[in-house]
Protein backbone atom coordinates (compact mmCIF):
# COMPACT_ATOMS: atom_id res chain seq x y z
CA UNK A 1 0.00 0.00 0.00
CA UNK A 2 1.27 3.46 -0.90
CA UNK A 3 0.87 6.32 1.57
CA UNK A 4 1.13 10.10 1.41
CA UNK A 5 2.09 12.48 4.20
CA UNK A 6 -0.48 15.18 4.84
CA UNK A 7 0.58 18.43 6.45
CA UNK A 8 -0.36 19.05 10.06
CA UNK A 9 -3.46 21.18 10.43
CA UNK A 10 -5.34 23.16 13.03
CA UNK A 11 -9.00 22.15 13.07
CA UNK A 12 -11.51 24.79 14.17
CA UNK A 13 -14.00 23.90 16.89
CA UNK A 14 -17.48 24.37 15.49
CA UNK A 15 -19.31 23.87 18.79
CA UNK A 16 -19.06 22.52 22.30
CA UNK A 17 -21.92 20.54 23.79
CA UNK A 18 -22.71 18.19 26.63
CA UNK A 19 -24.05 15.32 24.49
CA UNK A 20 -23.04 14.76 20.88
CA UNK A 21 -25.04 12.23 18.87
CA UNK A 22 -23.47 11.16 15.59
CA UNK A 23 -25.97 9.77 13.09
CA UNK A 24 -29.56 10.88 12.58
CA UNK A 25 -31.22 7.56 11.86
CA UNK A 26 -34.02 6.25 14.06
CA UNK A 27 -31.60 5.34 16.88
CA UNK A 28 -29.63 8.59 16.80
CA UNK A 29 -32.68 10.79 16.59
CA UNK A 30 -34.26 8.97 19.53
CA UNK A 31 -31.01 9.35 21.49
CA UNK A 32 -30.82 13.08 20.83
CA UNK A 33 -34.46 13.68 21.76
CA UNK A 34 -34.09 11.67 24.97
CA UNK A 35 -30.89 13.45 25.99
CA UNK A 36 -32.37 16.88 25.35
CA UNK A 37 -35.63 16.10 27.14
CA UNK A 38 -33.57 15.03 30.14
CA UNK A 39 -31.91 18.41 30.33
CA UNK A 40 -28.64 17.94 28.45
CA UNK A 41 -27.38 20.41 25.88
CA UNK A 42 -27.48 18.11 22.86
CA UNK A 43 -26.21 18.23 19.28
CA UNK A 44 -27.29 15.77 16.59
CA UNK A 45 -25.13 15.58 13.46
CA UNK A 46 -26.29 13.72 10.35
CA UNK A 47 -24.37 13.24 7.12
CA UNK A 48 -27.40 13.49 4.81
CA UNK A 49 -30.06 16.16 4.47
CA UNK A 50 -32.78 14.41 6.47
CA UNK A 51 -33.46 12.40 9.60
CA UNK A 52 -34.66 8.82 9.84
CA UNK A 53 -31.99 6.81 8.05
CA UNK A 54 -33.34 3.53 6.70
CA UNK A 55 -36.72 4.26 8.32
CA UNK A 56 -37.21 7.08 5.82
CA UNK A 57 -34.50 7.29 3.16
CA UNK A 58 -34.21 3.51 2.99
CA UNK A 59 -37.97 3.07 2.52
CA UNK A 60 -37.95 0.38 5.20
CA UNK A 61 -41.29 1.80 6.23
CA UNK A 62 -42.39 -0.97 8.58
CA UNK A 63 -41.96 -1.03 12.35
CA UNK A 64 -41.24 -4.73 12.94
CA UNK A 65 -42.28 -5.17 15.70
CA UNK A 66 -43.42 -3.53 18.92
CA UNK A 67 -44.64 -6.80 20.43
CA UNK A 68 -43.39 -10.19 21.57
CA UNK A 69 -45.46 -12.25 19.14
CA UNK A 70 -47.91 -13.28 21.83
CA UNK A 71 -50.01 -10.13 21.95
CA UNK A 72 -47.94 -8.11 24.44
CA UNK A 73 -46.36 -4.76 23.61
CA UNK A 74 -42.65 -4.69 24.54
CA UNK A 75 -41.42 -1.50 22.81
CA UNK A 76 -42.95 1.80 23.90
CA UNK A 77 -41.41 5.16 24.67
CA UNK A 78 -40.33 7.30 21.73
CA UNK A 79 -41.17 4.62 19.16
CA UNK A 80 -44.77 4.62 20.38
CA UNK A 81 -44.81 8.41 20.42
CA UNK A 82 -43.70 8.60 16.78
CA UNK A 83 -46.36 6.03 15.87
CA UNK A 84 -49.02 8.10 17.63
CA UNK A 85 -47.93 11.29 15.87
CA UNK A 86 -47.92 9.67 12.43
CA UNK A 87 -51.23 7.91 13.06
CA UNK A 88 -52.84 11.19 14.15
CA UNK A 89 -52.13 12.49 10.65
CA UNK A 90 -53.70 9.44 9.01
CA UNK A 91 -50.36 8.10 7.79
CA UNK A 92 -49.95 4.85 9.76
CA UNK A 93 -51.68 1.49 9.62
CA UNK A 94 -51.55 -1.19 12.32
CA UNK A 95 -53.82 -3.73 14.03
CA UNK A 96 -55.89 -2.49 16.97
CA UNK A 97 -54.80 -3.74 20.36
CA UNK A 98 -57.61 -6.28 20.72
CA UNK A 99 -56.33 -8.13 17.62
CA UNK A 100 -52.71 -8.52 18.76
CA UNK A 101 -51.84 -12.19 19.16
CA UNK A 102 -54.93 -13.40 17.28
CA UNK A 103 -54.53 -16.47 15.08
CA UNK A 104 -57.65 -15.71 13.04
CA UNK A 105 -56.67 -16.66 9.48
CA UNK A 106 -58.57 -13.79 7.83
CA UNK A 107 -56.90 -11.22 10.08
CA UNK A 108 -53.46 -12.74 9.58
CA UNK A 109 -53.93 -12.66 5.81
CA UNK A 110 -55.04 -9.00 5.92
CA UNK A 111 -51.96 -7.87 7.82
CA UNK A 112 -49.68 -10.14 5.82
CA UNK A 113 -50.54 -8.09 2.73
CA UNK A 114 -49.29 -4.99 4.55
CA UNK A 115 -46.00 -6.62 5.57
CA UNK A 116 -46.96 -6.71 9.23
CA UNK A 117 -46.63 -10.50 9.60
CA UNK A 118 -43.43 -12.39 8.81
CA UNK A 119 -41.64 -15.62 9.66
CA UNK A 120 -42.59 -19.26 9.95
CA UNK A 121 -46.13 -20.17 10.91
CA UNK A 122 -48.47 -20.81 12.48
CA UNK A 123 -48.94 -17.06 12.32
CA UNK A 124 -50.51 -14.56 14.67
CA UNK A 125 -51.33 -10.88 14.32
CA UNK A 126 -48.34 -8.76 15.36
CA UNK A 127 -48.25 -5.20 16.67
CA UNK A 128 -46.32 -3.89 13.68
CA UNK A 129 -46.84 -0.60 11.87
CA UNK A 130 -46.82 0.48 8.22
CA UNK A 131 -46.33 4.21 7.70
CA UNK A 132 -45.53 6.98 5.23
CA UNK A 133 -41.82 7.90 5.33
CA UNK A 134 -42.30 11.65 4.88
CA UNK A 135 -44.73 11.73 7.79
CA UNK A 136 -42.29 9.72 9.91
CA UNK A 137 -39.54 12.22 9.07
CA UNK A 138 -41.89 15.12 9.82
CA UNK A 139 -42.60 13.65 13.25
CA UNK A 140 -38.89 13.26 14.02
CA UNK A 141 -38.18 16.83 12.91
CA UNK A 142 -40.92 18.18 15.15
CA UNK A 143 -39.79 16.16 18.18
CA UNK A 144 -36.19 17.34 17.76
CA UNK A 145 -37.24 20.95 17.44
CA UNK A 146 -39.59 20.83 20.42
CA UNK A 147 -37.01 19.14 22.67
CA UNK A 148 -34.31 21.69 21.88
CA UNK A 149 -31.91 19.43 19.97
CA UNK A 150 -29.29 21.40 18.04
CA UNK A 151 -29.41 19.75 14.64
CA UNK A 152 -26.67 19.87 12.01
CA UNK A 153 -27.16 18.18 8.64
CA UNK A 154 -24.75 17.66 5.74
CA UNK A 155 -21.74 16.96 7.95
CA UNK A 156 -19.88 13.65 7.67
CA UNK A 157 -18.18 12.28 10.77
CA UNK A 158 -14.49 11.57 10.25
CA UNK A 159 -13.13 10.19 13.51
CA UNK A 160 -13.27 10.43 17.25
CA UNK A 161 -10.75 12.78 18.83
CA UNK A 162 -9.21 11.48 22.02
CA UNK A 163 -7.05 13.04 24.69
CA UNK A 164 -5.40 10.18 26.49
CA UNK A 165 -8.06 7.67 27.52
CA UNK A 166 -10.92 10.11 27.17
CA UNK A 167 -12.93 10.85 24.08
CA UNK A 168 -13.03 14.62 23.71
CA UNK A 169 -15.15 14.97 20.57
CA UNK A 170 -15.49 14.13 16.90
CA UNK A 171 -14.12 15.69 13.73
CA UNK A 172 -16.39 16.24 10.73
CA UNK A 173 -16.08 17.13 7.07
CA UNK A 174 -18.64 19.34 5.35
CA UNK A 175 -18.91 21.56 2.27
CA UNK A 176 -17.50 24.32 4.51
CA UNK A 177 -14.43 22.24 5.36
CA UNK A 178 -13.22 20.26 8.35
CA UNK A 179 -14.23 21.08 11.92
CA UNK A 180 -14.59 19.50 15.36
CA UNK A 181 -17.38 19.32 17.91
CA UNK A 182 -16.34 18.80 21.52
CA UNK A 183 -18.61 16.99 23.97
CA UNK A 184 -18.76 15.53 27.45
CA UNK A 185 -20.48 12.38 26.15
CA UNK A 186 -20.57 10.99 22.60
CA UNK A 187 -23.17 8.58 21.22
CA UNK A 188 -22.18 6.60 18.13
CA UNK A 189 -25.42 6.02 16.21
CA UNK A 190 -23.81 5.87 12.78
CA UNK A 191 -25.07 2.36 12.07
CA UNK A 192 -21.65 1.33 10.80
CA UNK A 193 -19.90 2.17 14.07
CA UNK A 194 -17.71 4.76 12.38
CA UNK A 195 -16.76 6.50 15.62
CA UNK A 196 -15.87 3.51 17.77
CA UNK A 197 -14.01 1.93 14.85
CA UNK A 198 -11.90 5.08 14.41
CA UNK A 199 -10.91 4.84 18.08
CA UNK A 200 -9.73 1.24 17.86
CA UNK A 201 -12.64 -0.21 19.82
CA UNK A 202 -12.92 -3.90 18.87
CA UNK A 203 -15.79 -5.00 16.66
CA UNK A 204 -17.12 -7.80 14.49
CA UNK A 205 -17.92 -7.22 10.82
CA UNK A 206 -20.45 -9.05 8.68
CA UNK A 207 -20.79 -9.02 4.92
CA UNK A 208 -24.38 -8.69 3.70
CA UNK A 209 -26.60 -8.82 0.66
CA UNK A 210 -27.63 -5.24 -0.17
CA UNK A 211 -31.13 -4.26 -1.29
CA UNK A 212 -33.01 -1.23 -2.52
CA UNK A 213 -36.66 -0.99 -1.55
CA UNK A 214 -38.93 0.89 -3.96
CA UNK A 215 -42.51 2.09 -4.33
CA UNK A 216 -44.82 2.12 -7.36
CA UNK A 217 -48.06 4.07 -7.79
CA UNK A 218 -51.03 3.98 -10.13
CA UNK A 219 -51.44 0.28 -9.39
CA UNK A 220 -54.86 -1.27 -9.88
CA UNK A 221 -56.37 -4.08 -7.82
CA UNK A 222 -53.95 -3.46 -4.95
CA UNK A 223 -56.08 -5.51 -2.56
CA UNK A 224 -55.60 -8.70 -4.58
CA UNK A 225 -51.92 -8.50 -5.46
CA UNK A 226 -49.61 -11.30 -4.37
CA UNK A 227 -46.86 -11.42 -1.80
CA UNK A 228 -44.22 -9.86 -4.01
CA UNK A 229 -45.37 -6.38 -2.99
CA UNK A 230 -47.01 -4.82 0.05
CA UNK A 231 -49.86 -2.39 0.50
CA UNK A 232 -49.03 1.10 1.77
CA UNK A 233 -50.99 3.87 3.45
CA UNK A 234 -51.26 5.66 0.09
CA UNK A 235 -54.07 4.48 -2.24
CA UNK A 236 -52.89 2.79 -5.42
CA UNK A 237 -49.31 2.57 -4.16
CA UNK A 238 -47.34 -0.55 -3.26
CA UNK A 239 -43.98 -1.21 -1.65
CA UNK A 240 -41.47 -3.74 -2.90
CA UNK A 241 -39.36 -4.84 0.07
CA UNK A 242 -35.80 -5.85 -0.65
CA UNK A 243 -36.13 -4.50 -4.16
CA UNK A 244 -36.17 -6.81 -7.13
CA UNK A 245 -36.53 -10.55 -6.74
CA UNK A 246 -33.05 -11.13 -8.19
CA UNK A 247 -30.38 -10.63 -5.59
CA UNK A 248 -27.15 -8.81 -6.26
CA UNK A 249 -24.30 -11.03 -7.39
CA UNK A 250 -22.57 -11.33 -4.01
CA UNK A 251 -22.41 -10.17 -0.43
CA UNK A 252 -20.61 -6.90 0.20
CA UNK A 253 -18.62 -5.21 2.95
CA UNK A 254 -20.80 -2.21 3.72
CA UNK A 255 -17.78 -0.26 4.99
CA UNK A 256 -15.94 -0.60 1.65
CA UNK A 257 -16.76 2.23 -0.81
CA UNK A 258 -15.92 0.04 -3.80
CA UNK A 259 -18.41 -2.60 -2.65
CA UNK A 260 -21.00 0.09 -1.94
CA UNK A 261 -20.55 1.53 -5.41
CA UNK A 262 -21.09 -1.90 -6.95
CA UNK A 263 -24.23 -2.37 -4.87
CA UNK A 264 -25.66 1.04 -5.73
CA UNK A 265 -25.28 0.48 -9.46
CA UNK A 266 -26.39 -3.14 -9.55
CA UNK A 267 -29.38 -2.67 -7.24
CA UNK A 268 -30.70 0.34 -9.15
CA UNK A 269 -30.33 -1.54 -12.42
CA UNK A 270 -32.23 -4.51 -11.01
CA UNK A 271 -35.03 -2.26 -9.73
CA UNK A 272 -35.51 -0.76 -13.19
CA UNK A 273 -35.51 -4.23 -14.75
CA UNK A 274 -38.18 -5.28 -12.25
CA UNK A 275 -40.30 -2.19 -13.01
CA UNK A 276 -40.15 -2.93 -16.75
CA UNK A 277 -41.09 -6.55 -16.14
CA UNK A 278 -44.06 -5.62 -13.96
CA UNK A 279 -45.42 -3.18 -16.50
CA UNK A 280 -45.03 -5.73 -19.26
CA UNK A 281 -46.29 -8.88 -17.55
CA UNK A 282 -48.64 -7.94 -14.69
CA UNK A 283 -51.97 -6.33 -15.70
CA UNK A 284 -52.31 -4.39 -12.43
CA UNK A 285 -49.06 -2.55 -13.27
CA UNK A 286 -49.86 -1.73 -16.90
CA UNK A 287 -50.35 1.98 -16.16
CA UNK A 288 -48.24 2.11 -12.99
CA UNK A 289 -45.35 4.48 -12.41
CA UNK A 290 -42.22 4.34 -10.30
CA UNK A 291 -42.73 6.63 -7.30
CA UNK A 292 -39.41 6.30 -5.58
CA UNK A 293 -36.34 4.14 -5.22
CA UNK A 294 -34.84 4.21 -1.74
CA UNK A 295 -32.11 6.82 -1.33
CA UNK A 296 -30.17 4.51 0.97
CA UNK A 297 -29.16 0.92 0.36
CA UNK A 298 -31.06 -1.47 2.58
CA UNK A 299 -28.01 -2.51 4.56
CA UNK A 300 -28.79 -3.46 8.13
CA UNK A 301 -25.49 -4.93 9.30
CA UNK A 302 -21.81 -4.12 9.09
CA UNK A 303 -19.78 -3.45 12.25
CA UNK A 304 -21.02 -4.54 15.68
CA UNK A 305 -19.10 -3.27 18.68
CA UNK A 306 -17.63 -5.76 21.12
CA UNK A 307 -18.68 -3.96 24.26
CA UNK A 308 -18.78 -4.69 27.95
CA UNK A 309 -21.28 -7.46 27.22
CA UNK A 310 -22.12 -9.25 23.97
CA UNK A 311 -25.79 -10.27 23.96
CA UNK A 312 -26.06 -13.78 22.46
CA UNK A 313 -28.73 -16.14 21.22
CA UNK A 314 -28.40 -18.02 24.50
CA UNK A 315 -29.73 -14.91 26.26
CA UNK A 316 -33.12 -15.21 24.53
CA UNK A 317 -35.94 -15.19 27.10
CA UNK A 318 -33.43 -14.60 29.90
CA UNK A 319 -34.07 -11.47 32.00
CA UNK A 320 -30.95 -9.39 32.63
CA UNK A 321 -30.69 -7.15 35.67
CA UNK A 322 -29.33 -4.15 33.75
CA UNK A 323 -31.88 -4.31 30.90
CA UNK A 324 -32.60 -0.91 29.37
CA UNK A 325 -34.84 -2.15 26.53
CA UNK A 326 -36.88 -5.15 25.47
CA UNK A 327 -37.43 -6.40 21.95
CA UNK A 328 -39.28 -9.23 20.32
CA UNK A 329 -38.22 -10.83 17.05
CA UNK A 330 -39.98 -9.93 13.83
CA UNK A 331 -39.86 -13.47 12.41
CA UNK A 332 -40.24 -15.48 15.63
CA UNK A 333 -43.20 -15.71 17.97
CA UNK A 334 -42.54 -15.44 21.68
CA UNK A 335 -38.81 -14.74 21.37
CA UNK A 336 -37.77 -11.95 23.71
CA UNK A 337 -34.47 -10.23 24.44
CA UNK A 338 -33.63 -8.04 27.41
CA UNK A 339 -30.99 -5.65 26.02
CA UNK A 340 -28.48 -4.84 28.78
CA UNK A 341 -26.96 -1.43 29.39
CA UNK A 342 -23.53 -3.08 29.08
CA UNK A 343 -24.23 -3.73 25.38
CA UNK A 344 -24.21 0.04 24.81
CA UNK A 345 -20.88 0.62 26.56
CA UNK A 346 -17.31 0.55 25.32
CA UNK A 347 -14.86 -0.88 27.82
CA UNK A 348 -12.15 1.58 26.77
CA UNK A 349 -13.96 4.93 26.72
CA UNK A 350 -16.21 5.79 29.69
CA UNK A 351 -17.91 8.67 27.87
CA UNK A 352 -18.81 6.72 24.70
CA UNK A 353 -22.21 5.10 24.17
CA UNK A 354 -23.44 3.16 21.15
CA UNK A 355 -27.04 2.90 19.92
CA UNK A 356 -28.88 1.21 17.08
CA UNK A 357 -27.78 -1.65 14.89
CA UNK A 358 -24.09 -1.54 15.86
CA UNK A 359 -24.58 -2.31 19.58
CA UNK A 360 -22.79 -5.23 21.20
CA UNK A 361 -24.75 -8.33 20.17
CA UNK A 362 -23.92 -11.45 18.19
CA UNK A 363 -24.96 -12.01 14.60
CA UNK A 364 -28.10 -14.01 15.45
CA UNK A 365 -29.42 -11.56 18.05
CA UNK A 366 -28.69 -8.74 15.61
CA UNK A 367 -31.62 -9.91 13.48
CA UNK A 368 -33.89 -8.71 16.29
CA UNK A 369 -32.00 -5.67 17.56
CA UNK A 370 -31.41 -4.14 14.10
CA UNK A 371 -35.11 -3.42 13.59
CA UNK A 372 -36.37 0.17 13.89
CA UNK A 373 -38.36 -0.26 17.15
CA UNK A 374 -35.39 -1.88 18.89
CA UNK A 375 -33.04 0.78 17.50
CA UNK A 376 -35.29 3.53 18.82
CA UNK A 377 -35.41 1.80 22.21
CA UNK A 378 -31.62 1.55 22.50
CA UNK A 379 -31.33 5.10 21.22
CA UNK A 380 -33.72 6.38 23.87
CA UNK A 381 -31.77 4.47 26.53
CA UNK A 382 -28.41 5.80 25.33
CA UNK A 383 -29.65 9.40 25.23
CA UNK A 384 -31.19 9.16 28.68
CA UNK A 385 -28.01 7.57 30.04
CA UNK A 386 -25.88 10.30 28.45
CA UNK A 387 -27.92 13.00 30.15
CA UNK A 388 -27.49 11.22 33.48
CA UNK A 389 -23.76 10.85 32.83
CA UNK A 390 -23.38 14.58 32.21
CA UNK A 391 -24.60 15.21 35.75
CA UNK A 392 -21.90 12.88 37.11
CA UNK A 393 -18.73 13.98 35.38
CA UNK A 394 -19.49 12.54 31.95
CA UNK A 395 -18.91 8.85 32.71
CA UNK A 396 -21.52 6.53 31.22
CA UNK A 397 -19.83 3.72 33.16
CA UNK A 398 -20.78 5.43 36.41
CA UNK A 399 -24.49 5.79 35.62
CA UNK A 400 -26.70 4.16 38.25
CA UNK A 401 -28.59 1.59 36.15
CA UNK A 402 -31.53 1.52 38.57
CA UNK A 403 -31.95 5.28 38.18
CA UNK A 404 -31.69 4.93 34.40
CA UNK A 405 -34.30 2.18 34.35
CA UNK A 406 -36.65 4.21 36.51
CA UNK A 407 -36.32 7.22 34.23
CA UNK A 408 -36.87 5.16 31.09
CA UNK A 409 -40.04 3.63 32.49
CA UNK A 410 -41.25 7.09 33.50
CA UNK A 411 -40.81 8.06 29.82
CA UNK A 412 -42.98 5.17 28.65
CA UNK A 413 -40.29 2.63 27.86
CA UNK A 414 -41.16 -1.01 28.60
CA UNK A 415 -38.61 -2.95 30.62
CA UNK A 416 -40.80 -5.65 32.14
CA UNK A 417 -42.73 -8.43 30.45
CA UNK A 418 -46.39 -7.41 30.44
CA UNK A 419 -48.53 -9.68 32.53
Amino acid sequence: MVFIDEPARRTPVYATTQVLVVGGGSAGTAAAIAAARNGADTMLVERSGALGGLATGGLIILLLTLDDGNGHQVVGGLCQEVTDRVAARGAAYFPPRHEWGSDDEALVERYFRWGLVWGAGPHKVRYSVAYDPEEFRFALNGMCEASGVRLLLHAWACEGWRDGERLRGVTFQSPAGRFAILADVVIDATGDGDIFASLGVPFELEKVLPWLWFRMGGVSEVETLGAGCLRTVNPGQVLFPWGATNRIIRKIDATDPADLTLAELECRKKVMEAVDELRRDVPAFKDAHLCEIARDLGITESRRMIGQYVLTREDMDRPLADAIALTGHWTKYGALYWIPYRSLLSAAFPNLLVAGRCISVDHRVHHATKEIPACMATGEAAGTAAALAVRNGGSAHAVDVAVLQHQLEAQGAILRVPG
